[in-house]
């Protein structure tokens, strides 16, 4: 038994060591990420960030992240990393965030952007691959966005998938894999799933790219032409087809030097497969400031990202809810030494001006 449990811990280790990490971030070391986060400079009424832990936390140094100062702003800011493709992988995009300003309207998402981000003009206009996160604003908006960008638009997820609404911090978590199912985590817990093709409603654009009978004729012949190579390559005993063009084809003792693919033909990671990945930033609008955005992650093994949750969100999210107790018992303490300090006020202040009005009548 004790030799299994070893085993499964090598195991376990060994999966997290060949996991592949993008991007993290937890502002551990002081004002050094000044040093890797670029603030924009496209407008200069956008709002500014400082990391802190905020009014209450679970570990002052652990929970320090990027914090919005300033009430009705704008704000811009990014980190670039080194590119990559997620090509045929899984894509992990996770983060925790704040709201301990209790949000009445604006954004707590974050975007993950292509390389050539220019990071000093960041602003609403520059293209994103995907947006993930909180909105709130109102009675009505209370939503997580899912948007990704294929074939030159952005596609916002169609189901309702609901945010956190109050002000304490959220691990928020989106799994896209290659077998284009996703996933959407809130605290480690699966909210929604699906397909990417039918839940971003990306198969009209698919049913749009149909052949015309045409092309439809000519990959009829291709689709023929590939199978008679399929059944020489099995059977080398199988005759040449009476069609078979050797300047077109290749000889017929050699594999063709392509694959047969229709012209129309569209992959099946199109649809959540970005060549470029080399940028994470928040850009958004906030009428009250004070959210916090930290423990930043991108990678692409699910384990990974569980224990790095676990690591962080998960190690803090109690302590921060019990200093947050003890503040608010704290507060209703003050609040109600304060009422009877003025009750005891008023009854001096009441005292005192019977006993003047009492002296005043004995000296007439």
């Amino acid at each position: 038994m004790a030799r299994a449990r070893v085993s499964l811990w090598v195991i376990c280790m060994l999966r997290v060591a060949l996991a592949t990490v993008y991007f993290q971030e937890e502002f551990l070391d002081g004002e050094r990420w000044r040093n890797r986060w670029v603030q924009s400079t496209n407008d200069s009424q956008f709002g500014h960030f400082r990391v802190s832990s905020g009014k209450f936390y679970g570990h002052k140094e652990k929970d320090k992240g990027l914090q919005t100062t300033q009430n009705s702003r704008f704000y811009a800011i990014s980190a670039s990393f080194k590119p990559f493709s997620n090509k045929g992988k899984t894509l992990v995009i996770q983060y925790t965030v704040k709201h301990e300003q209790k949000m009445d309207c604006g954004g707590g998402y974050i975007k993950v952007f292509p390389s050539d981000l220019d990071q000093k003009n960041l602003n609403g206009k520059s293209q994103y691959y995907i947006m993930f996160g909180p909105d709130i604003c109102g009675f009505d908006i209370k939503k997580v966005h899912v948007i990704l960008y294929f074939k030159n638009q952005y596609h916002s997820n169609k189901k309702q998938i609901r945010c956190k609404v109050d002000g304490f911090t959220h691990l928020y978590t989106l799994i896209l894999r290659p077998d284009l199912s996703y996933e959407v985590k809130v605290d480690g817990q699966s909210i929604e799933s699906g397909s990417i093709e039918y839940d971003w409603n990306l198969t009209s654009l698919k049913k749009a790219e149909t052949p015309s009978a045409e092309s439809r004729d000519w990959d009829q012949v291709d689709a023929g032409r590939a199978q008679d190579w399929e059944k020489h390559f099995l059977d080398a005993g199988a005759s040449k087809p009476s069609d078979w063009n050797s300047e077109l084809d290749g000889d017929w003792l050699q594999k063709p030097p392509y694959q047969m693919k229709p012209a129309h033909y569209l992959t099946q990671y199109d649809l959540s497969e970005f060549e470029n990945i080399g940028a994470i930033g928040l850009e958004l609008w906030q009428v009250r400031s004070g959210t916090i955005f930290d423990n930043f992650l991108i990678t692409d093994d699910e384990e990974y990202a569980e224990r790095f949750g676990k690591a962080t969100w998960g190690e803090t999210k109690g302590p921060e809810k019990e200093m947050d107790a003890i503040q608010a018992k704290e507060e209703v303490k003050k609040a109600r030494e304060e009422d009877e300090e003025e009750l005891l006020t008023g009854k001096l202040r009441r005292h005192d001006n019977h006993f003047s009005r009492f002296h005043r009548q004995g000296e007439l």
